[in-house]
């Protein structure tokens, strides 16, 4: 039997402040929890909707030093860019707060010490990396030095992102620092841990048997983390910017931002409700959701509600939707490569299109497995889906509204078939829509949605009251209330998706939307198109004057009235033209240029790691000589072959040499060469081989001969 809940409290991953924030995030968690906080709100629900951005951690600390400022500089730009993303996607949280708040400062350090004095900790020595000159520990972020995988300099030490091998600091070759270049020591230290085996059984009981209808993804990789055993987690380290902890002894050390993140939600939370803010994380009637993404699952499903278990008293996520990765135009979304489509150049790029990335972005939502986003995709969605169809159908309704009638809802007379049908239709969508959005499957519920402005278009299409008006004008009156009707049914059941848009529809129409309340404190990005429920029901205009749009009356017949008065028709949708997109493909196509060209730039710096070591005894079993080409020609059937005939001062003899691709025979002929005299012949393509061309591979890939720098006797040692 479901548990009944008197309030839900819906948490969204907090981005992280050392950038914006992408498509993939956006797709990943925020329009998904968007989506989901809207329809609970017009189904009239007390929700809490926090998030805010996660501004600790080694990334920002080295983001400051590459810029010359300060990590606050840095957080504090990077905050307000990412705000301002989600506010004009019409994402406007209940609040969205800082980690580097006072607030959280407090709060954070309050969880630490009440853990650290129930004895919730283990202590552990040991020996991390040093910066003897700037006398700090290192984070593995913080040491460079060679791959010893691809030979790359600059790999990190936690990993290489030319060859993408995961790395530590101990498998580096010659290992830097760097804050000041010099070679790193190990010192011991002491940590905190949160021993997370002690929570395993109570884990596998919480989730594996209690949370069994949580997505597949997310069970899965619980139930990997378990089988494999958990093992203790440090919860502080050694830095400089960060909460500090709280307790004697523990002087620059702050508490790792895995631990002091995730108690941000609860920080935010009592900025937002210093006095009422347990209920919504004490109370046992409080459905906690954490919409995330995939890299987060352990965080959320694994750590954080062990830390909440040692705490006691806390609520536990209900659910946990994770998504998986969106990729874009086939190829990996990546920050560092700058392979993304950031939000807030897509609001400067696509002014007054907000809705058709959230539309786009949850139609190819990753929720089982990781999606694609693609511009002609997005381009075709706008302009076949929701030009073509759903601006299309309510274009048709309002206009012919204006044109027949004067702008007033015309009464509906006799149903027929066809109009039945259609009005049947429609509840039955909205309960597959219900079903999905509380089941977390938005992609589904969109297609719900759409299905409705499908419905609409094809019956104004196929009743034609264009044509019916200029015989019987009571038949064409009926068809357009019933096409207005469902514009209203558009207005509710898009407002979740495409809230400007929906926004839109009801100022054509003349109605307002009650969507519940928020817990702002003032009014200041507001959640888009309220009119609260409660003690502030009287702003809204009046209900014997004014027509409030409600979930519960989604389906239902005539949600307007007849003699209602619609307003003037605008555009709902416009087309995204090729330029546009042309625009964006070429910003793609040079990003993807210069990173193969700064690829090569970077292979050509590379030198392969040098070989292990041999003895003299071992190069001198090698018999290395000059030696001239005398003739040259391919070897038939092949295309890298070449015969050439030498001169090695004490035989004639042949050599087969896959060097075709490279040079000619013409150009072989007379040229000195370098060879290994003593290798073992071999038949190649039928022919004896004896011997062996001494060559150098470029990091273009070419062969070029290792040959004397001045003529020499052919057959004279190298040694």
């Amino acid at each position: 039997m479901d548990k009944k809940f008197k309030r839900t409290l819906v948490t969204c991953a907090l981005p992280y402040a050392n950038g914006p924030v992408h498509i993939g995030h956006l797709a990943g968690v925020y329009v998904p929890a968007d989506i989901y906080v809207r329809y609970l709100r017009m189904k009239g629900e007390d929700v809490l909707y926090v998030c805010g951005s996660d501004e600790h951690g080694v990334p920002i600390t080295i983001k400051a030093r590459q810029q010359g400022c300060s990590p606050q500089d840095i957080v504090d730009k990077y905050h307000k860019i990412i705000k301002d993303s989600f506010s004009g996607l019409g994402i406007n949280f209940d609040i969205y707060g800082r980690t580097t708040s006072q607030t959280h400062a407090k709060n954070a350090s309050e969880f630490f010490k009440k853990l650290y004095d129930d004895g919730k900790f283990i202590t552990k020595e040991s020996e991390q990396y040093y910066d003897p000159e700037a006398k700090t520990f290192l984070a593995d972020r913080y040491i460079v030095g060679t791959c010893p995988k691809c030979g790359a300099e600059g790999a990190y030490g936690d990993q290489c992102e030319k060859c993408g091998s995961t790395l530590s600091p101990d498998e580096l070759i010659n290992p830097k620092s760097k804050l000041s270049g010099a070679e790193p020591i190990k010192k011991k230290t002491t940590h905190w841990y949160l021993p997370l085996q002690d929570y395993e059984q109570w884990l596998r009981e919480w989730i594996l048997d209690g949370h069994k209808e949580w997505r597949s993804n997310v069970y899965g990789q619980v139930k990997s983390w378990l089988d494999g055993g958990l093992q203790p987690r440090a919860v502080t380290r050694d830095l400089d910017w960060g909460v500090p902890v709280p307790v004697e002894g523990a002087e620059g050390k702050v508490l790792y931002v895995w631990f002091d993140a995730p108690i941000g939600y609860i920080s935010n939370t009592i900025e937002l409700l210093p006095n009422d803010w347990e209920k919504w994380w004490k109370s046992e009637d409080t459905k906690l959701v954490h919409f995330i993404g995939k890299d987060n699952i352990v965080f959320h499903c694994i750590v954080f509600p062990s830390m909440l278990k040692a705490y006691g008293g806390y609520v536990l996520p209900d659910n946990v939707p994770a998504n998986e990765f969106l990729n874009l135009e086939g190829d990996k979304i990546s920050t560092s490569r700058n392979w993304a489509v950031w939000a807030h150049e897509y609001l400067h790029d696509f002014p007054g299109k907000e809705d058709v990335l959230r539309y786009v972005l949850t139609a190819n939502a990753p929720e089982t497995k990781d999606n694609d986003f693609s511009w002609k995709d997005f381009q075709q969605r706008n302009n076949s889906e929701l030009v073509a169809i759903f601006g299309n159908f309510v274009n048709r309704a309002v206009v012919l509204t204006h044109k027949y009638f004067g702008g007033c809802v015309p009464p509906c007379a006799s149903l027929f078939d066809i109009d039945k049908d259609v009005l049947a239709q429609i509840p039955q969508l909205k309960a597959s829509m219900e079903k999905n959005i509380e089941n977390y499957k938005f992609r589904e519920a969109l297609k719900d949605a759409m299905s409705i402005a499908r419905l609409g278009n094809k019956y104004i299409s196929d009743t034609e009251p264009w044509k019916v008006a200029k015989t019987d004008l009571e038949r064409a009156g009926t068809i357009l209330n019933i096409s207005v009707q469902i514009c209203a049914d558009l207005a509710i059941a898009f407002e979740p998706f495409t809230p400007f848009a929906a926004e839109r529809l009801r100022r054509m129409l003349d109605v307002c939307l009650c969507t519940g309340m928020d817990h702002k404190k003032d009014r200041e990005g507001a959640a888009l198109h309220t009119v609260p429920y409660g003690e502030d029901a009287g702003k809204c205009p009046g209900s014997d004057k004014c027509v409030c749009l409600s979930w519960d009356i989604l389906g239902k017949p005539q949600i307007i009235p007849a003699g209602h008065k619609l307003g003037a028709a605008e555009l709902l949708f416009s087309k995204v033209e090729d330029d546009q997109i042309d625009a964006q493909m070429a910003r793609l196509d040079k990003i993807r240029k210069d990173r193969e060209e700064a690829a090569k730039a970077e292979a050509a710096k590379v030198v392969t790691p040098q070989k292990e070591e041999c003895t003299f005894d071992d190069f001198g079993k090698m018999d290395i000589r000059t030696a001239t080409v005398l003739e040259a020609e391919r070897v038939p059937k092949t295309d890298k072959l070449l015969k050439l005939t030498i001169d090695t001062g004490m035989d004639k003899r042949v050599i087969v040499s896959g060097i075709a691709e490279y040079y000619s025979p013409e150009d072989m002929v007379g040229k000195q060469i370098c060879i290994l005299a003593n290798l073992k012949p071999r038949i190649i393509k039928g022919i004896e081989s004896k011997g062996m061309i001494l060559m150098a591979r470029q990091n273009d890939g070419k062969m070029r001969f290792v040959t004397p720098a001045e003529s020499l006797v052919n057959g004279a040692e190298i040694g």
